[in-house]
């Protein structure tokens, strides 16, 4: 369904980041560029990239606004950057994608379009392919969370997006309205969790889910680092544990069974290193359990960013 021309088309800023990625990121972004929708603009916050990937991406992209952290802040705060540089922006829809996808060119219309006709929704999700094989759905929209273990898994199909339900931060277009009521990404998560953690806050604001389900998008999926590496396991475990902490009915009973489970797994397989990194986010859990982290449009000293 097009948009009416007679209805004001709201504008939309979509925000990428990028550590370390461009051939990735250039990719996204030459789908972007293809984009039918009228009102669109790209951020590209670059997450302290140690190559030449902000020459890279600005010789081939010079259209796009490219934001520079100077520093790793992990994935969602540098989503926040991008997020808090759109809203001053007056974008009336901020849309997260990430940086290793290819957006077929009607997917900002799609996306918008049923934001539009659906104002109760809280997010919008898109539904997602294997990049490798794209006949095959990774993820329809989102999935579903145990808060009692931990244990995540997609929707491959349509499903009923309940309470305990996320879309993923791979695809998520978010009206500016929600983002001043509920507010942006938890900066306590460096990855993981973060998409999970605000769609439960928007759940409890009374926001619902949606999935603009004719959309496809292709999503290569972990390339930040390999699946089974200590590294990932280890910043898994300290955003699980918050994301326990912020949510789970009894959160120290759901993060006692989520580390048992986890660190059982690790030694069953025989993985001393992945057992070791579990031990390391839990101290790191531990010993930053009275930290504040940041949730909010508010800018704190850490988001600095210049163009």
């Amino acid at each position: 369904m097009e948009i009416s021309s007679a209805r004001k088309q709201p504008s939309v800023s979509c925000v990428l980041v990028n550590w370390n990625g461009w051939q990735d990121t250039v990719n996204c972004l030459d789908s972007l560029h293809q984009q039918d929708y009228p009102r669109l603009n790209v951020i590209v916050v670059d997450n302290g990239s140690t190559n030449d990937s902000v020459e890279r991406i600005r010789e081939r992209h010079p259209w796009v606004k490219v934001l520079l952290t100077g520093k790793n802040l992990g994935f969602p705060s540098g989503c926040n950057v991008g997020t808090r540089a759109a809203y001053a922006a007056g974008a009336d829809y901020i849309w997260l994608l990430n940086n290793d996808t290819a957006a077929p060119p009607d997917t900002a219309t799609k996306l918008v379009n049923h934001a539009l006709e659906n104002p109760q929704v809280g997010a919008v999700g898109g539904v997602l392919y294997y990049m490798h094989d794209p006949s095959q759905v990774q993820a329809w929209g989102g999935g579903e969370i145990n808060l009692w273990t931990a244990f995540v898994r997609h929707f491959t199909a349509p499903a009923v997006f309940s309470k305990r339900t996320y879309l993923t931060g791979a695809c998520m277009l978010v009206p500016r309205s929600v983002c001043e009521k509920v507010g942006i990404f938890y900066e306590g998560f460096f990855m993981y969790c973060d998409d999970s953690d605000l769609c439960l806050r928007l759940h409890k604001a009374g926001f619902s889910l949606a999935v603009a389900e004719d959309t496809a998008i292709l999503h290569k999926e972990g390339g930040s680092a390999p699946r089974q590496s200590p590294v990932i396991d280890e910043f898994a475990t300290t955003s699980t544990l918050r994301l326990l902490r912020r949510h789970a009915p009894l959160p120290w009973l759901s993060q006692f069974i989520y580390i048992a489970l986890r660190l059982g797994n690790r030694l069953r397989r025989g993985q001393a290193g992945n057992f070791a990194a579990v031990l390391r986010g839990t101290r790191t859990f531990l010993r930053e359990r009275n930290r504040n982290f940041n949730d909010q449009l508010a800018q704190t000293s850490g988001d600095m960013a210049i163009n």
